[in-house]
């Protein structure tokens, strides 16, 4: 039946009715981003950490992640009218060459898990070997952006992000099915790890789980303002009903304290649920990482070379991008990139309520409430800590 309904999925996101719906297609990229890597690791980490508690944190995520876009979608209004201010202009600059930093994080967040993943389910899992396969795929990563052949591979990605839905789909119906059955007998619902100071700064440090909805911001050759602000607004409604969904059963069917040292968790504990989604989560895995990882290297050699004025070429970040995450990658376990990946995005989003609070000054109060969003960005930014 899990099957079934994968296939189910697949069937509706690859329809063309679908593809071809104008929202759909401006929708599916913040979706893709939003609902990626973080899904298959968040899950066990809030389980473990919180417990019970664990959809009051997943809810408080999904709030933050809003508030953020919220400000990014008036940005994106604001600029449709009037020129640009010198001081906003600024801020721009500095959120862009930040979100270019930010990219260049986030894929090696992705790249690892891609590389724990794609060994999740074999022998050599541990050791070395993942980290050999996210060097080789960065290799590889660079070849394709040297020749100018990432347009060839994002073709891929419409596929890729459809799988990836439909086995989110099939997943979420075999917690349900698991929900019901531990229901007849009683739930366990125990007390996470953290509490208290450690368990909100631990919570900062996931925030770039529920991030991707900035994508938006520069589809603008692509898509109008308002279809722009409309489908960000609609894909975060999505991915939170998603998030709070999988987050719950998930506290449901399974007590804390599994596989809380391991990105690749949620593979053992689905192999309680039934035998085929281990493979069908290495798939939706090794589709995420692969799509994240051929859309960021593009925004990052984009952004870099749009802000230098073309004094740095596409070419040159990706080389720069490639150097910096294979010393991610031998330098960090795949928890501590996260936390880094959610600082710089935090810093972004910081500077997106910045700009928003910029253009509201004239009404005090909207200002305020911007500041009040950047505040907490920063807080994020500087007190985020990763699982241990």
């Amino acid at each position: 039946m899990i099957v079934l309904v994968t296939l189910a999925g697949l069937t509706l996101f690859l329809s063309p009715g679908l593809r071809g719906w104008p929202l759909w297609r401006a929708m599916v990229t913040p979706l893709a981003s939003i609902i990626g890597s973080g899904f298959l690791v968040l899950g066990p980490v809030l389980n473990d950490s919180y417990g019970r508690n664990a959809p009051f944190v997943m809810a408080g995520l999904c709030l933050a992640a809003w508030g953020f876009g919220a400000a990014v979608r008036a940005n994106i209004a604001s600029l449709e009218v009037g020129s640009i201010a010198p001081v906003r202009r600024v801020l721009e600059q500095l959120a862009d060459w930040t979100l270019a930093f930010a990219y260049v994080v986030s894929v090696a967040y992705y790249l690892n898990l891609f590389g724990a993943f794609a060994l999740g389910l074999l022998p050599v899992a541990a050791g070395p070997w993942p980290r050999i396969v996210t060097s080789g795929v960065y290799l590889l990563i660079l070849a394709v952006g040297w020749t100018k052949g990432f347009r060839a591979l994002e073709r891929m990605e419409v596929f890729s992000v459809s799988l990836k839905l439909a086995i989110i789909l099939g997943l979420l119906f075999g917690l349900v099915w698991a929900a019901v059955g531990r229901g007849t007998s009683g739930f366990v619902l125990g007390q996470g790890a953290r509490e208290g100071w450690p368990a909100l700064t631990l919570a900062f440090g996931l925030i770039v789980t529920v991030q991707g909805f900035e994508t938006t911001r520069y589809l603008g050759a692509d898509y109008p303002a308002q279809m722009r602000i409309r489908s960000m607004q609609l894909a975060q409604a999505v991915s939170t009903v998603i998030y709070m969904v999988y987050v719950v059963l998930l506290v449901l069917c399974f007590a804390p304290g599994m596989g809380q040292s391991s990105e690749t968790a949620i593979i053992g504990m689905m192999a309680e649920i039934a035998p085929v989604l281990p493979a069908l989560l290495v798939a939706a895995a090794l589709a995420a990482q692969f799509s994240a990882a051929v859309a960021d290297p593009a925004g990052a050699g984009g952004l870099v070379a749009e802000q230098s004025r073309g004094r740095l070429s596409p070419r040159g970040s990706y080389l720069a991008l490639v150097g910096a995450g294979l010393a991610l990658t031998w330098g960090m376990d795949v928890f501590a990139i996260i936390a880094f990946a959610s600082r710089a995005f935090a810093t972004y989003y910081a500077l997106q309520a910045l700009i928003a609070g910029y253009e509201a000054r004239a009404t005090p109060l909207r200002a305020g409430l911007w500041l009040c969003l950047a505040a907490l960005a920063v807080a994020m930014a500087v007190f985020g800590s990763a699982v241990e």
